[in-house]
């Protein structure tokens, strides 16, 4: 019993050196993914030129021997020079107070970082010793496959350094994560969501099916120690627009010219092709039928279109002349008709005047 207490005790004191350094201020930083940090060199002298910045690499794989013997360590800041022989050194930069900056960090930034001074060539004092852990939030659906009707499970890991296992930090130190809404509701109370957490790798997962209210919508994994909030990582339910779950329909081309050129210009990034001047000639020869091709269609067209408007000139003249035809007969008929009354009336005149006289 009193070897389990010792044993409690041990590990107490492990993670209070890891949380808390011996002057007590905080050494310890968690950062969502994406976000910039500053890790604070508290024991840097004035001017930083004498300030070394290392970084230690979590070991992924091996036993817990292995990984307390971490790989030899990378130096990221030479007496205030940032090293450019990094493969993150762009995103690495040095305080006015000797601070290191890291921006956007990801996963891969998490590790054991120390800051070291040195006096005339000689280490001054102890390591200022800093420990990131980062959270990190991941789906298992890509962006096209998330949509109303669907299951939706969502990861919320913390990688941390890997010397203090995660069953370490969740047992005895109290760190745990938390799946919450919007409002800052605690997930586990809604029947709706099944959550799931591994304290081997700091891991909680959340499951549910995706509903149409559901667009938009954020819900946040918080990481706390003792109760506190630390830090948290978001993810926003975002559905795809109709353009990008339906592909586009492939278009042809009335300009036959231009698609072996485009097709030429696209095979070029795989297969390297050579030009000669026959084939130029060739490619003019083509391009020249092809106008030729296209001006004997369009002259077919106008007379094909003049051909028609004829005949239907002619045959507009045809209904007209048949309609019209009896029209003018009887036109004709009524005019004999009168003239044959007005010269018997002018006869019968004659006639009564030769009376008279």
């Amino acid at each position: 019993m009193a070897d389990k207490c010792h044993m409690c005790l041990l590990g107490r004191i492990i993670i209070c050196a890891l949380f808390t350094g011996i002057s007590g201020a905080d050494v310890t930083r968690v950062f969502s993914s994406g976000g910039d940090v500053r890790l604070s060199c508290n024991n840097a002298l004035p001017g930083c030129t004498s300030t070394v910045w290392l970084y230690n690499r979590p070991s992924e794989t091996g036993s817990a021997a292995e990984k307390s013997n971490q790989s030899a360590a990378v130096e990221l800041i030479t007496l205030g020079i940032k090293r450019t022989d990094t493969e993150r050194h762009e995103r690495l930069s040095l305080g006015s107070d000797c601070s290191l900056n890291i921006k956007k960090v990801t996963k891969e930034d998490r590790g054991h970082y120390a800051c070291r001074r040195y006096v005339n060539g000689q280490q001054h004092g102890a390591d200022a010793q800093v420990y990131l852990h980062v959270l990190h939030v991941s789906s298992s659906s890509s962006q096209s496959e998330i949509r109303s009707g669907r299951s939706l499970t969502l990861f919320c890991q913390l990688y941390n350094d890997d010397r203090v296992s995660c069953i370490t930090l969740v047992r005895i130190d109290g760190l745990h994560l938390i799946w919450v809404n919007q409002a800052g509701v605690n997930l586990q109370t809604d029947s709706r969501f099944q959550i799931s957490f591994s304290s081997e790798q700091c891991l909680i997962s959340l499951t549910t099916t995706l509903l149409n209210e559901d667009h938009n919508r954020e819900w946040r994994c918080q990481l706390k120690h003792r109760d506190q909030l630390k830090t948290s990582a978001t993810y926003t339910v975002k559905y795809p627009t109709p353009s990008e779950t339906n592909p586009p329909s492939p278009v042809t081309s009335s300009k036959s010219a231009s698609a072996p050129t485009q097709a030429a210009s696209a095979d070029s990034t795989l297969i390297p092709v050579s030009s000669s001047n026959s084939e130029k000639k060739s490619s003019q020869t083509t391009a020249a039928s092809t106008e030729q091709e296209a001006a004997d269609t369009a002259s077919e067209t106008v007379v094909c279109m003049t051909a028609g408007s004829l005949i239907r000139v002619i045959v507009s003249i045809v209904e007209i002349a048949v309609f019209a035809a009896p029209t003018v007969i009887l036109l004709q008929i009524i005019c004999a008709r009168r003239a044959g009354r007005k010269n018997s009336h002018h006869q019968n005149e004659i006639k009564m005047s030769a009376v008279l006289q």
